[in-house]
């Protein structure tokens, strides 16, 4: 029989096998979030109809090679970005608040190093060429279990071919008529698709640095309405959007 020794050495091997596994997969899951995915949120309506509220995404952090803002608490190991790859006009990002950098926001990238960018009568110019532009038809929020007003859907397609659909809530809009702005190198002008609802390049964030990219919106993983917490599991059966489950973030 095994003595009361035995025993206890049995049961603290155990526990630290225990502990071994619980290490390895945090170090795991740091490096997935660091290298290659991280989870996302959507917290706002700014990117409707596209992306809405209560969809959760995967960011690709690889996309755009790394800085100090693609890992956790943003320790400054180096400047600028290695690996670097450069958006795709139309690629959906999410980036550091400018302004703020503990702050995750994510918009479209419309705006390239070099552009000239402005809103004329709720057209968007490029380089003085207007965005192709076309009515299709209406938006209702709420039947996607988000709390807002409806709006007529316009379909855009951007001077690379890059197509998706931007929402016109109001006519001559804050954001409807703009100075034109000069994108810097090493810059990107950003905008939500929810032109009348989003805070932008156009209006606070400003032009957003390369070194503020976190990564490229990927895959929907999750999408739950009518702001519920995904933790809320008595309320799947009504709320879960399961039509977004993994679907394109990209619209």
């Amino acid at each position: 029989m095994a003595n009361v020794s035995d025993k206890a050495e049995k049961k603290e091997s155990a526990i630290w096998e225990t502990v071994k596994v619980i290490i390895q997969a945090l170090i795991l899951a740091l490096v997935i979030r660091s290298f290659l995915f991280q989870p996302f949120s959507i917290p706002s309506g700014s990117m409707m109809p596209t992306l809405l509220q209560g969809d959760y995404l995967f960011v690709s952090k690889y996309a755009y090679g790394y800085s100090r803002y693609s890992f956790p608490f943003s320790p400054d190991l180096f400047s600028g970005r290695i690996w670097s790859g450069e958006p795709k006009r139309g690629d959906i990002v999410v980036f550091r608040f400018p302004p703020d950098p503990k702050i995750d926001y994510i918009k479209r990238v419309v705006g390239l190093p070099g552009d000239r960018i402005r809103m004329k009568g709720g057209v968007m110019y490029i380089n003085d060429t207007p965005v192709q532009r076309e009515r299709a038809g209406e938006f209702n929020p709420r039947a996607h279990g988000v709390n807002d007003n409806p709006a007529a859907v316009f379909h855009e397609t951007l001077p690379n071919g890059v197509s998706y659909d931007t929402l016109d809530e109001f006519p001559n809009g804050p954001g409807d008529d703009t100075r034109e702005f000069l994108v810097p190198e090493g810059h990107y002008f950003m905008m939500g698709d929810n032109r009348d609802n989003s805070a932008d390049s156009r209006f606070t964030v400003g032009f957003v640095p390369e070194d503020h990219l976190v990564g490229r919106a990927n895959i929907i993983f999750f999408s739950i309405s009518g702001g519920a917490s995904p933790l809320e599991i008595w309320r799947w059966p009504s709320e879960l959007r399961l039509g977004r489950f993994f679907s394109s973030a990209e619209g």
